[in-house]
């Protein structure tokens, strides 16, 4: 759109020319009209719609490191949580008008309201704080009104997509198809700006108002464009151009408000001191699925129309045939030219100029997938939305955690990539053990880029990790907010588990110290150690202290792998496994079901931890209290069962012993409920003992069988809970065990043994042993 700034005179006769170039955001036909329009123009100043106070930052666009997809991030100083993104790709028309200002020599300002109100007055108005460079144009659309000239029954959703209003008006169901065929496949003309300013004002004339709060965001936003379109014409410039989202062209064309009204629409905006840095973005976090306000449904698409100069059709297809080799499929050059055909033949059909993706996607289906729409997912995944990330050259502004972790990865040559990475590490390897410590500290830091998983490689000890990486551009936002901890990735996780330390509960301690080794936190880790002796002294809950002891131990274990000193551990957990033992008859008496069931899960980890540690002196302290459990028969049979067993299991309880109490938990004075839970205690899940030792299986055989109907009714529910939790095969060789077992009464031995037959192979046996034959 064609203006003069205000006053008398025009193009002719020395006044400034103003060009207003109302976009779609991620178009790309909008891209190569918004080029055209700065070739011809060529602008002294190009006003791009984005945060003010991002102006710095614009010297880094055509630095061969920042490639799009990236985004501006924009947060509170002080407040990292507030924070808000910019994105660009290739295909944005902002992105080319930056790019075509440094190309030319033109200046470059950002001319929206600056980050440091524009994030306030968002919050304050409850509107979604990621707003890309240019405002709501591309938001989902509204629900539109029959009738085009009068009130628009959803303001709201017509300011987030406008164009879905002009698509309705031109008999389109689709907006997307409707700005396809307008402008995006218009690859050999610039977008109609004048006319969209144009349509853009009727909409807005009959567009009723938003609620005060959003509306006074808008106002103020367009207020801020106008007043810096009249700074860069007062300091001298001849020909400007502005790039902005097509709703607001009508507000910077024409006949502009006083700069006095605007001053006084702009005067009282809250502010807060924010902090812009260039991050790296995706293209799935451009698509409209991956909840981004002004996502678009195609970027990988939109990328190809932008990047492809000829023949887009056939060397989409093209591309599509190739991600579908990929996957073994046999996919022929003969395939993609009648993909081609077919897609053309069907934008003829529909009278479109070229075909768009609704046309290449049923060629797609039809001819490459032959139907499997499992197929086109795969192909929507890969190249529709596509995963491309962009990067930020390593001298571009940006917190200091920040730098660290972007220097510490390429030194570990660990590559933010948004696709996701199975990742193995041998700690006795320096290079992985450096990366483990690093991602462990950045979990502590709550930036998840990895997370850990079971290994896939069998048989490797404590020596091996296995991690799953996905870098998510959101995560730049969780090292903004780390960054509060320190300038490093280790002195921020240092300080962060020792500020978690002071009021964390004692089993979350535990826990800590065991991240601390794991992220070979020196400094943090007598702090946390201290807290965990002090909770301790002071904590009489049982409950907390099993749940505690088993990370403990597990942390003193790490000096065998990852060389780290944890002398002073042990004192700590041997006076956590006294007060333990100390109080557990007490913590097992009148539980109900729920708390044995509790409970007996936590004598498992402790019994495992107390193993793990390797300490005689340990191991007899816990056998004395699981003794003490074991003997008792007024404790829940959950937790004597189990005391049992696992007495048994470490040679304290011979097993003619432990028979002995089965029999007895199975005697006839004690109800069935409960010798139920003195089974499924004992036997745990581990079903194959009964398997290997038949003097239980007969007793628990004979016991069942000897239960009335009505007490057998009653305990069947129990049985089974137990008999369930083993495997088809456990439970197939406990049946196959039983019936095998010889009926009640009956006995083997030397009279049934055919002396005759047994001879010879007795005389074979001799002889292989070198006696007579």
């Amino acid at each position: 759109m064609l203006v003069t700034a205000p006053g008398d005179g025009g193009p002719g006769d020395g006044t400034p020319v103003v060009e207003v170039l109302g976009v779609r955001h991620h178009g790309p036909g909008s891209a190569r009209a918004v080029r055209a329009a700065l070739e011809r123009l060529r602008p002294d100043v190009v006003l791009v719609e984005g945060p003010a106070d991002a102006d710095p930052l614009a010297v880094l666009v055509g630095d061969r490191d920042l490639v799009p997809p990236v985004a501006l991030l924009a947060h509170v100083t002080d407040e990292p949580g507030t924070a808000a993104f910019w994105p660009f790709a290739v295909f944005s028309p902002e992105w080319q008008a930056l790019v075509w200002a440094r190309e030319h020599g033109a200046h470059v300002r950002f001319c929206d309201l600056p980050s440091s109100s524009s994030l306030v007055q968002r919050t304050d108005a409850e509107e979604p704080a990621a707003e890309p460079a240019g405002g709501p144009t591309d938001e989902p659309t509204g629900e539109l009104a029959d009738e085009p000239t009068g009130e628009l029954a959803d303001p709201l959703g017509v300011r987030r997509d406008p164009l879905a209003a002009l698509a309705a008006a031109g008999g389109y169901d689709d907006p997307e198809r409707w700005w396809e065929d307008v402008v995006e496949s218009r690859s050999d003309a610039p977008a109609p700006f004048a006319v969209l300013t144009e349509a853009m004002a009727e909409l807005r004339a009959v567009t009723p108002a938003l609620p005060a709060v959003q509306q006074l965001l808008e106002d103020r936003r367009e207020a801020h464009m106008r007043q810096v379109l009249r700074e860069t014409l007062k300091g001298g410039a001849r020909r400007v151009a502005v790039v902005c989202g097509a709703w607001h062209a009508p507000a910077l064309s024409g006949t502009l408000p006083s700069a006095a009204s605007d001053a006084r629409l702009l005067r009282g905006t809250p502010k807060r001191r924010t902090t812009l840095s260039w991050v790296p973005w995706t293209h799935s976090r451009l698509a409209r699925a991956s909840g981004y306000g002004a996502g678009i449904t195609s970027p990988g698409w939109y990328h190809h129309l932008f990047t492809a100069r000829d023949e887009p059709v056939a060397r989409w297809l093209t591309r599509v045939a190739g991600v579908l080799r990929a996957e073994d499929l046999p996919v022929s050059s003969a395939h993609v030219i009648e993909a081609v055909r077919l897609a053309e033949t069907l934008a003829l059909l529909r009278g479109r100029p070229l075909p768009g993706l609704a046309e290449v996607t049923e060629a797609t289906r039809a001819v490459l997938a032959e139907g499997e729409e499992a197929l086109l997912a795969l192909v929507t995944d890969r190249l529709v939305v596509g995963e491309s990330m962009g990067t930020v050259p390593d001298g571009a502004p940006t917190v200091p955690l920040a730098a660290d972790l972007r220097a510490s990865a390429k030194r570990l040559r660990l590559a933010q990539e948004p696709a996701e990475r199975a990742l193995e590490l041998d700690l006795r390897k320096d290079t992985d053990a450096a990366r483990s410590r690093l991602l462990h500290r950045l979990r502590l830091l709550g930036v998840g880029w990895g997370v850990p998983t079971r290994s896939q490689v069998r048989g490797t000890g404590t020596f091996r990790e296995a991690w799953r990486l996905v870098w998510a551009p959101e995560l730049a936002v969780a090292v903004v907010e780390a960054s509060l901890w320190g300038t490093t990735v280790a002195a921020a996780a240092n300080a962060k588990a020792v500020a978690d330390a002071a009021d964390a509960s004692l089993p979350a301690l535990t826990g800590l110290v065991e991240h601390c080794l794991l992220a070979d936190l020196a400094e943090a880790l007598p702090a946390v150690v201290r807290a965990v002796d002090d909770r301790a002294a002071l904590d009489l809950d049982v409950a907390h202290l099993v749940a505690a002891l088993p990370a403990l131990v597990r942390a003193a274990r790490y000096r065998d792998v990852r060389g780290t000193s944890t002398e002073a551990l042990s004192a700590v957990a041997s006076s956590l496994l006294v007060r333990t033992c100390a109080g557990l008859p007490a913590a097992v008496t009148s539980l109900d079901d729920a708390g044995a069931a509790a409970l007996r899960a936590a004598l498992d980890d402790v019994h495992a931890a107390v193993a793990l540690w390797q300490d005689p002196d340990a191991d007899e302290r816990w056998s004395g209290a699981l003794a003490g459990v074991s003997a008792r028969t007024d404790v829940h049979g959950l937790l004597s069962g189990r005391a049992t067993r696992l007495l048994r299991d470490t040679g304290r309880l011979l097993p003619a012993e432990a028979a002995h109490r089965l029999q007895r938990a199975l005697s006839i004075g004690t109800p069935a409920p409960a010798q139920a839970a003195w089974v499924e205690g004992f036997l745990g899940r581990d079903g194959l003992l009964l398997v290997h030792d038949t003097d239980l299986l007969a007793l628990l055989d004979g016991w069942v069988c000897s239960l009335p109907e009505r007490e057998f009714t009653d305990v069947l529910p129990l049985l089974r809970r137990t008999f369930g939790a083993y495997d088809r095969a456990e439970r197939r060789s406990i049946g196959d065990a039983v019936t095998r077992r010889p009926p009640a009464g009956t006995t083997t031995g030397a009279a049934d043994v055919d002396d005759a037959l047994a001879l010879p192979a007795l005389r074979t046996a001799a002889f292989l042993l070198g006696g007579p034959a």
